[in-house]
């Protein structure tokens, strides 16, 4: 389904609120210092939470719903809620990474700091809070804003919760954010062609409803843009009317979660329309109470992710020998595995990550470092390497030194490069 049309935009968006799991926030040391707590209150270990903190950020950054906060002042006005002070956070990831190739290292990084995060979050009333942060520096460039949304807890007395702002579109999958390994999610960062749309960052409204116990519903529409900045005459972040529309359920079969997503939109450039379409099921098991196994399958098809007018037996974006020529389509697998030797709440923790995403031609990349050519040597209209399979496993453990500091080691292999890459590093908020 696309939103065409500003009224059926707001049909959806009241669809979802009948439809429509507590929105996961990465929680912050602010809150541990608002509520006078151990950081291991919501996370199991940090960023990662845990099933009370999965709560606390669906409550709108509250121990329980109407319960007051300790830190608002009295300004004579019963509409007006003022925190005492702004809460505030600051993340810190500082990494050494060392690439191998044929047993050989050929490049050597500290990247030190990888990240620098500025973060706050609280109430504004009773039933709305906000949450927002700014990368001051992401890989040694100003990144700017990145979740940054005001959440709207149990819409007048429905359950619905409702998030406006720029979030995560995985978000009710699986949070990135939240990952202990530092190899990525590849296959939500998976863009085809020159289309814009993904499963990381977007801009547009999210609204989560838990029907009954063990059984969560979420709706989201987004511009499909990623987070482009407002450009041209008409300084505007989408240029079309055109919405993407993402669909979840998420149910609980005794100890196993299992989820299926559908995401369907459109994309125009040059007069040219990109009719997209994932859809996908996941999963999680714990084994015990020291073991979890989470699982994603995904696949994506582009009608026409070049924007191609015409298709020349020549031209790699294309297969002139298919029945649809511009169509394109790949598809990916995530497993992971989490095992804290002394339970959630041990200092030590392992985990292991293993990443696929396949197509049937070089038509897709994860903006994870491709190789710097292809066998066709295609790339997309941003000059980014386009490849036709992306595969790699990574493993490694983890410490707390403290609630919110830890140590990390990590072991990647890549199948499809035959290189590996041994990360050491440490991640810190306070």
């Amino acid at each position: 389904m696309i939103v065409r049309t500003p009224r059926r935009s707001i049909l959806l968006v009241a669809a979802a609120a009948l439809l429509v799991l507590p929105f996961e926030a990465d929680a912050i040391p602010a809150f541990a210092r608002k509520y006078k707590v151990s950081c291991a209150l919501c996370h199991a270990p940090f960023p990662r939470l845990n099933a009370f903190g999965e709560t606390f950020a669906g409550n709108g950054f509250r121990l329980a719903v109407g319960e007051p906060a300790p830190d608002t002042v009295w300004a004579g006005d019963a509409l007006l809620r003022l925190q005492s002070a702004l809460p505030l956070a600051v993340r810190v990831d500082a990494y050494m990474a060392a690439l191998a190739e044929d047993g050989d290292v050929v490049a050597s990084d500290l990247q030190t700091p990888f990240g620098l995060k500025l973060l706050s979050g609280g109430q504004i009333t009773d039933d709305i809070s906000y949450y927002l942060y700014f990368y001051m520096s992401e890989r040694g460039e100003v990144a700017g804003l990145e979740d940054a949304f005001v959440q709207v807890t149990d819409v007048a007395g429905t359950g619905v919760n409702l998030i406006v702002g720029q979030f995560q579109v995985s978000d009710p999958l699986f949070k990135r954010e939240l990952r202990l390994p530092y190899e990525d999610y590849a296959l939500y960062r998976m863009r085809l062609g020159d289309a814009r749309a993904d499963f990381t960052y977007d801009r547009g409204i999210m609204a989560t409803y838990s029907p009954r116990e063990g059984t969560d519903l979420t709706v989201e529409v987004v511009n499909g843009r990623g987070l482009d900045e407002a450009s041209g005459s008409t300084r505007r972040y989408d240029e079309d009317q055109w919405k993407n529309l993402l669909g979840r359920v998420s149910q609980d079969l005794g100890l196993v979660r299992v989820g299926g997503v559908v995401y369907v939109g459109q994309e125009r450039a040059e007069g040219v329309a990109d009719d997209i379409l994932y859809w996908g099921v996941d999963g999680t098991l714990p084994l015990g109470s020291r073991t979890e196994v989470s699982f994603q399958y995904l696949k994506r098809t582009d009608e026409n992710p070049f924007f191609l007018e015409e298709c020349a037996g020549d031209d790699l974006r294309c297969d002139s020998d298919a029945a649809d020529p511009f169509e394109a389509s790949a598809e990916g697998v995530m497993a992971e595995v989490l095992f804290f030797p002394s339970g959630a709440m041990g200092r030590w923790g392992l985990f292991g990550l293993y990443n696929r995403v396949w197509a049937d031609r070089p038509v897709f990349n994860v903006r994870l470092g491709e190789s710097l050519g292809t066998e066709a040597g295609l790339t997309n209209s941003g000059g980014r390497p386009l490849v036709e399979e992306w595969e790699t496993v990574a493993g490694g453990a983890t410490y707390q030194v403290a609630r919110n500091f830890r140590l990390v080691g990590e072991v990647m292999y890549d199948m499809t490069q035959e290189q590996s890459r041994l990360t050491l590093g440490l991640v810190t908020a306070f």
